[in-house]
């Protein structure tokens, strides 16, 4: 018997992914395959806090196992700006293109240019709760290069790489990304719960 495992998202696709990485322990599920169709707040102060106010919320309001990942860019020298809010950096219209824009203009008198992708993952279960980290360090160059990826990837040039995340295939990317490790160590943790 397969147990359901909530993923708290609304992409099928990323739904999908892990559900290739997991195996058939668990068969996952979306918030839209569980009827969840409110904004789950993310009023945390990292993502730690954001990733474990989404699991939580779906495991007391529907009593499901859930897991939640959040993830952002973290700039040592802006204070670790825009970290939990890098999706709305420039505002809440979630434009890539301002959110980079603000980002170079913010980073114009920095020496330091080092910078980190960061997924955090909560994963809340009947008996216990389990925090997943991936990390991608790299540094910010000053003008997007790259057509492929999202968000800051074509600003962002991975340590001991020439190009940028956005200069990448999207399975060159995956190999490497912040998301893919974080998944990874998830994937890993259910398939022993799985097979004990």
């Amino acid at each position: 018997m397969s147990m359901p495992l909530v993923f708290a998202t609304h992409n099928q696709n990323k739904a999908t992914e892990i559900q290739a990485l997991v195996g058939s322990s668990f068969v996952i599920k979306t918030l839209t395959d569980i009827g969840c169709n409110e904004d789950i707040p993310e009023t945390g102060n990292s993502f730690f806090e954001n990733a474990q106010l989404k699991s939580e919320y779906v495991w007391r309001k529907y009593g499901l196992a859930c897991f939640a990942d959040d993830s952002g860019l973290v700039v040592p020298s802006l204070n670790g700006a825009p970290g939990i809010h890098s999706a709305r950096y420039a505002g809440n219209q979630r434009s890539d293109k301002a959110n980079i824009a603000l980002l170079l203009s913010n980073m114009q008198n920095q020496a330091n240019r080092e910078a980190a992708f960061v997924t955090v993952i909560s994963l809340q279960l009947p008996n216990e709760h389990v925090f997943f980290e991936g990390k991608l360090e790299g540094h910010l160059i000053q003008t997007e290069r790259g057509e492929n990826g999202f968000g800051y990837d074509p600003v962002f040039v991975p340590k001991g790489m020439n190009q940028t995340l956005a200069e990448l295939t999207l399975a060159e990317k995956n190999a490497i990304s912040h998301r893919a490790k974080a998944f990874t160590q998830l994937a890993q943790y259910l398939t022993q719960l799985g097979n004990p």
